[in-house]
């Protein structure tokens, strides 16, 4: 049916003692379904409505485990200040850091801002290339793969949350603690070929993989999350009171002022109702000078 890829037979080959793995009529069957499903499921989200590698790129990154709806409107904002990769690339990082707030984990902004200088000191083009993806700051093969799909609409292993949700619920129900060597098997032979099949271009990877990201969206709405059956699934750590709320919220204090010691940034700290003494806040500083958030002169430090 012109539907099942050159890797499907790959995943019907049995190995002694493995757990049981979808034949190619499931996998077929599958295709339909969540086909089906992506018609019916299909959310018009700002940033499917280009295919501009840099601005996918951004959303990918915003998306990590961070509400659509939150951000819906912060892409924009990010594109109205940094509208180019060249753009991005000549900032100040403080300036991407500032723009940041509120999206969580302020190290993707400082991995973004490097990816982003990297790609301007090799020419500027936009790679296309899993290897050359994954080799720059902050991207891996999961945000490889998106980029490659959705920009480029390239074959690829798209293993997102949501992606799990749905071959867990479709293809492993009852089963937990599902490994990811598993799960990519099935994502690579359901992917399609570049640029879609010979028969049905409009199947190929950019619409497939919306489809998937859509019907596992509703399925995190409407039944108990599958992704939790995968082992790769993580509790996120209580962030009240932790040392990130804390180191978050010291980057925070220094984009305010741009510069202080211990003592005044952990008052800064304070004013948010969040507890930290000036011995502590030192010893984040260090910790966020090391990883390139801002540097110390002295007793001061300087973002």
């Amino acid at each position: 049916m012109g539907e099942a890829s050159a890797a499907a037979p790959a995943v019907d080959a049995a190995v002694p003692g493995a757990p049981a793995v979808p034949s190619s009529a499931e996998l077929a069957a599958f295709r339909a379904k969540v086909r089906e499903q992506g018609r019916e499921l299909n959310r018009d989200l700002p940033w499917r409505r280009t295919t501009d590698p840099y601005e996918i790129w951004i959303s990918e990154v915003m998306l990590q485990q961070t509400q659509v709806n939150r951000v819906d409107g912060r892409w924009q904002r990010w594109l109205a200040r940094f509208g180019t990769v060249e753009a991005l690339a000549a900032a100040d990082s403080a300036d991407v850091l500032d723009e940041w707030q509120g999206l969580g984990y302020n190290r993707r902004a400082l991995a973004v801002h490097r990816a982003a200088r990297a790609i301007v000191d090799a020419g500027g083009a936009f790679p296309s290339g899993e290897k050359d993806l994954v080799s720059l700051p902050g991207i891996g093969p999961a945000t490889a793969a998106g980029i490659r799909a959705f920009a480029f609409d390239l074959h690829g292993v798209y293993l997102e949350t949501n992606v799990r949700a749905v071959v867990l619920h479709e293809l492993f129900a009852g089963r937990e603690g599902v490994p990811d060597r598993e799960l990519v098997p099935v994502v690579e032979a359901t992917c399609p070929p570049d640029g879609g099949f010979a028969d049905d271009p409009a199947d190929d990877p950019r619409s497939w993989y919306y489809a998937l990201l859509d019907y596992g969206a509703y399925l995190k709405r409407t039944v108990p999350n599958p992704s939790r059956r995968s082992k790769a699934h993580a509790r996120q750590s209580r962030f009240e009171g932790s040392r990130r709320q804390k180191r978050a919220a010291l980057v925070r204090a220094l984009l305010a002022r741009r510069a202080g010691g211990a003592e005044e940034l952990a008052v800064g700290v304070a004013a948010e109702g969040i507890e930290l003494d000036a011995r502590f806040a030192a010893e984040l500083l260090d910790e966020l000078a090391a990883e390139g958030f801002c540097r110390r002169e002295g007793d001061a430090w300087y973002i």
